[in-house]
């Protein structure tokens, strides 16, 4: 079976550190083109347009590394023209989109994957097992990082529809989504937006599950020294953590971190993406989403410092 000819459309740091080193290193795939407004990729054809690109009759599939004011566009280009899909997080700028693009993809028959790295964090499927023999208790989540560092100059994440921190906030609500098997509801949330900016640069969020466990949740881009992606699970027999954006599990059980995250984390979502192509299906986990969505809806502002990113 021939690889998958695969294009990026946009190439930015997410790409370059992530999405094009895993597609390079699975044989399934065959990295083929892409397109970007300010850079190129190496070594394939790159477009000025993603209409010229998806015109290409060698292209099988996308993956879509844009801000997410722009997916859903992209998404439904390339969907309408045959082409499978892959979609960095998070997804679109609003649900329906999502919703929508879930539609067209199942119209023309091929393949729709929301990716969510952190669900593919090493830890993770572990503690499912752990909780499967637990009662689940309280959740603590601190997901803290500097906005400086990882997202350097990226004015877009800033706007309406960039999300602000819930470009990071998303990832732990992904993994508590996949740990928590009964439904999470936003119960009260705060928002910290800088006085300069759209979108937040904190937020404290308190949730429940559906049978009454709290979830504390604090994620804060101004955080500096030690960056923290923690969540602590209290149960019944005891405590478990998850650390290091669910990599490592603490408690009575131990799993030593991968040395690059995110690097496994990108090898398995294109392992996963090339499995759902094959099998002609498409996954979309709308729920990490939806809690964003809620948490956004029913949240109180508060005006904060200006924010200056002295990168761009």
């Amino acid at each position: 079976m021939r690889p998958i000819r695969i294009g990026i459309i946009g190439v930015g740091k997410i790409a370059r550190d992530h999405h094009i080193p895993s597609i390079l290193a699975n044989p399934s795939f065959q990295f083929t083109a892409a397109t970007s407004r300010n850079a190129q990729a190496p070594g394939v054809r790159n477009f000025l347009s993603l209409g010229e690109m998806l015109a290409q009759p060698d292209l099988d599939a996308v993956a879509i590394c844009t801000p997410p004011q722009l997916h859903y566009e992209e998404a439904k280009l390339a969907l309408i023209g045959g082409k499978h899909v892959l979609l960095e997080k998070p997804p679109c700028a609003s649900l329906l989109q999502l919703r929508h693009l879930e539609s067209i993809a199942a119209h023309h028959g091929v393949t729709l994957y929301q990716a969510w790295h952190s669900q593919h964090a090493r830890g993770v499927s572990p503690a499912i097992r752990l909780l499967q023999q637990r009662k689940l208790k309280r959740v603590r989540v601190n997901w803290k990082e500097d906005v400086r560092i990882w997202h350097p100059g990226q004015t877009w994440i800033w706007e309406a529809g960039g999300f602000g921190v819930f470009d990071i906030g998303i990832n732990p609500l992904s993994i508590l989504t996949r740990l928590i098997n009964e439904p999470i509801f936003t119960r009260s949330s705060t928002l910290y937006v800088p006085e300069n900016r759209e979108a937040p640069i904190a937020a404290t969020v308190l949730l429940d599950t559906a049978s009454g466990v709290e979830v504390q949740l604090e994620i804060d881009f101004r955080h500096t020294g030690t960056q923290t992606w923690d969540i602590h699970l209290e149960t019944d027999t005891g405590a478990l953590s998850l650390t290091a954006g669910g990599s490592r599990i603490t408690g009575d059980s131990a799993l030593a971190s991968d040395d690059n995250t995110l690097a496994s984390e990108y090898r398995s979502i294109y392992r996963r993406f090339a499995d759902l192509v094959v099998h002609k299906h498409s996954e979309v986990d709308a729920r990490p989403f939806q809690l964003v969505a809620d948490i956004f809806l029913i949240a109180r502002r508060i005006i904060v410092e200006p924010f200056v990113d002295a990168s761009g």
